[in-house]
């Protein structure tokens, strides 16, 4: 779950980047962060440009000068009142306003860990709804209420955020394209019931192979989905030609598997060459996408430093834990420092990248599951039975909650 948090109204005007993330139709001011400062803006240039400001500023506003950042915090528990906005934090001040976010199981489950938070009306109406309870299956009717719980939470986090709400879909479909494309349509009317447009949402499928192929349907009827657990080259590429709006790879995650296993043909080729493999997947998924023309935006999450994030500029958006933006903020950049921020991600690098002919085949299913190593498989699994996990823990709680005394 990704929230952000407001900024005191003394720090400085907020930069006003647009993100094409958000997917509005309003103008928002950005999907992912606006931070607020009050030091003069350095301007950070990529290869051999000249700067033209050696004024003070701190690592973070390098950063934004090439990717869009991404908190990575779950916050609800608390609340504070500012500017006629609540703004959701935990355990830090308020630093960063809320832009976009996503509902998922997980985050159904801290809501209602908590004796009261702001969606508690949100759930309490999914499980009185009456089309629910008129469900005599009970499988039925606790998936009737997993929906509409996560549809009204995500309606009100739509009212909070300027961008776009990523909406989980079940993972038990992971391996079925058409009851994916159900679930989704399922959710999308739900969405529409709540007046919130489809171009607010995404919807965060697994990347199986069947999940992608769901992307590929989804998004050709103009639905914008958000592919997750990507592991492998083949993934990746597959999601592009797909068209999956965004793509998200976890570059920490890779290199967790890569020093505890081997036997990784792809992670393997990435050492050999010196290269962090979680990083190396970035770097040509990116080039990938820009050299051959792809639609799709590339997210990357599970960074566990700053120097991975100095590895990733350039990349459309950047998934960051709270304390390691807090420590680009904090560290100040020297007009002397600042040729050390260098786009290392660009489209023009993408054109002069080199990709093997078994690298550019039009991805089947065959050909996909092939190509995936077991660092893939593995992460894979383990992502999936996770989410799986947290979906049945929401059913099993709303069976014993409901009925609600209203009902």
């Amino acid at each position: 779950m990704s929230i952000s948090i407001a900024s005191s109204p003394s720090s400085a005007a907020l930069l006003t980047k647009r993100a094409s993330w958000t997917g509005s139709a309003r103008p928002p001011p950005s999907l992912l962060i606006r931070l607020q400062r009050s030091l003069p803006r350095v301007r950070v240039f990529a290869g051999n440009a000249s700067p033209a400001d050696t004024d003070l500023s701190n690592e973070l506003d390098a950063v934004l000068s090439f990717s869009e950042i991404v908190p990575d915090t779950v916050v609800f528990d608390d609340f504070e009142r500012h500017d006629g906005i609540h703004y959701l934090f935990h355990f830090a001040p308020p630093l960063f306003p809320p832009t976009a976010a996503t509902v998922s199981s997980s985050f159904l489950l801290g809501l209602c860990s908590l004796p009261d938070t702001k969606f508690k009306s949100a759930i309490e109406t999914a499980l009185a709804d009456s089309e629910c309870n008129g469900k005599e299956n009970s499988s039925d009717r606790l998936s009737c209420f997993s929906n509409k719980a996560l549809v009204n939470v995500g309606a009100d986090l739509a009212r909070f955020v300027p961008g776009r709400v990523s909406t989980e879909v079940d993972a038990r479909l992971a391996y079925d394209t058409r009851g994916i494309i159900r679930k989704v349509h399922e959710l999308l009317k739900l969405y529409n019931e709540v007046e919130v447009s489809s171009q607010r949402l995404l919807f965060k499928i697994p990347s199986t192979w069947q999940g992608i192929e769901a992307s590929r349907l989804l998004e050709s009827e103009g639905i914008q989905t958000h592919l997750t657990f990507v592991y492998s080259f083949s993934q990746a590429a597959a999601a592009a030609q797909a068209g999956a709006s965004v793509i998200q790879i976890f570059v920490g995650r890779i290199r967790d598997w890569a020093r505890n296993h081997s036997g990784d043909p792809e992670i393997e080729a990435a050492c050999r060459n010196g290269e962090d493999p979680g990083l190396a997947l970035v770097k040509k998924t990116y080039n990938y996408i820009h050299k051959y023309g792809h639609k799709s935006k590339l997210m990357a999450a599970a960074v566990r430093n700053k120097q991975d994030i100095f590895s990733l500029l350039g990349i459309d958006y950047i998934i960051a834990p709270l304390k390691l933006l807090q420590s680009l903020k904090e560290s100040v950049t020297y007009p002397d420092e600042k040729y050390s921020y260098v786009r290392r991600l660009s489209p023009g690098s993408a054109r002069m990248y080199n990709f093997t002919e078994e690298e550019l085949v039009k991805w089947d299913q065959r050909s996909f599951a092939s190509a995936m190593g077991p660092a893939a498989e593995e992460l894979v699994a383990a992502g999936l039975e996770g989410y799986v996990n947290q979906t049945r823990r929401v059913e099993e709680l709303f069976g014993k909650i409901w009925p609600p005394p209203n009902v």
